[in-house]
Parts: structure tokens; C-alpha cells; sequence
């Protein structure tokens, strides 16, 4: 026997084709009018409905939050800090002051709330005007 010699035991049924006459009646079982009831219709896929939505605005997109730095208090310096000692992130960080964000060091701000009167020396932060005006007068140093 070859490939070409076999033949199935049963007749295969013709597919019923709906909307054409027949017994079914005028709209054989589409309904009236509208998309669904066409010849060869195609729903629209939701994806595009979704990709629709998204606006196409130059400059437009989700990751636009910007991440902000820690922000640390004159009056905190006080407390925790001594006459002479260094102020940066990593200084900050051992001593409990600001906390790592995802695994990573977060950049500080120094802001001028309170009053300081050590001599610290700062480095690798970003400080508000009040604050250095407040650092330089106590004796303390910017870089």
C-alpha cells in the first residue's frame, strides 16, 4: 500500500455556510447589520485598542520621575557630628543617618534647618544656600 492509495473510511462533511440563503432564513443566525454579521470579518485585535491609547506626544514617557536626593538637616549634623570630622554619603550612611535605595547609595542634600556650630568639612553632597552660609560661618568647609 502507498500513500497515495489510502482513503478515509468516511466522507468529509461540507462546512456549513452561514449568511448565504438558504433554511437558516434572511440573516441566518448573524443577526442584523454591524461587524459581526459581514462576510470575512475581522475583530479588531485589543492589543491595538491598547497600543491606540498611548499618547504620541513628543517627550512623553513613564520613567519621567526623577529620583530624589536624601535630604539631611543642619540640627542632624549637630548631634551626630564632631569638630573636624568629614561629611559625605558613605559617612552618612555608616552612621545611620540616610539608608541605601535598591542596593545604592542615594546622592544628599544638606538643607539649613537648625543650627550648626562644629567645624565639619563636606564632601560629595549637594547644600541649599542657607545651609553653606551656615557651614562657612561656624568655620566648616565645602568641597
Amino acid at each position: 500500500m502507498q500513500l497515495h492509495q489510502i482513503k478515509p473510511k468516511t466522507k468529509s462533511k461540507a462546512q456549513k455556510r452561514i449568511g448565504r440563503g438558504g433554511k437558516r432564513g434572511t440573516y441566518s443566525g448573524r443577526g442584523i447589520k454591524g461587524q459581526k454579521s459581514r462576510a470575512g470579518r475581522k475583530m479588531r485585535p485589543q492589543l491595538r485598542d491598547i497600543i491606540k491609547k498611548i499618547p504620541k506626544l513628543r517627550g512623553y514617557a513613564f520613567n519621567k520621575i526623577k529620583k530624589r536626593p536624601a535630604v539631611v538637616n543642619l540640627n542632624i549634623l549637630e548631634k551626630k557630628f564632631n569638630n573636624g570630622d568629614k561629611v559625605n554619603p558613605q559617612i552618612l550612611f555608616e552612621k545611620n543617618i540616610i539608608k541605601k535605595e535598591k542596593g545604592i547609595l542615594p546622592k544628599v542634600k544638606l538643607l539649613g534647618v537648625g543650627e550648626i556650630t562644629k567645624k565639619i568639612l563636606v564632601l560629595g553632597c549637594q547644600i541649599s544656600k542657607t545651609a553653606a552660609e551656615k557651614i562657612k560661618k561656624a568655620g566648616g568647609e565645602i568641597e
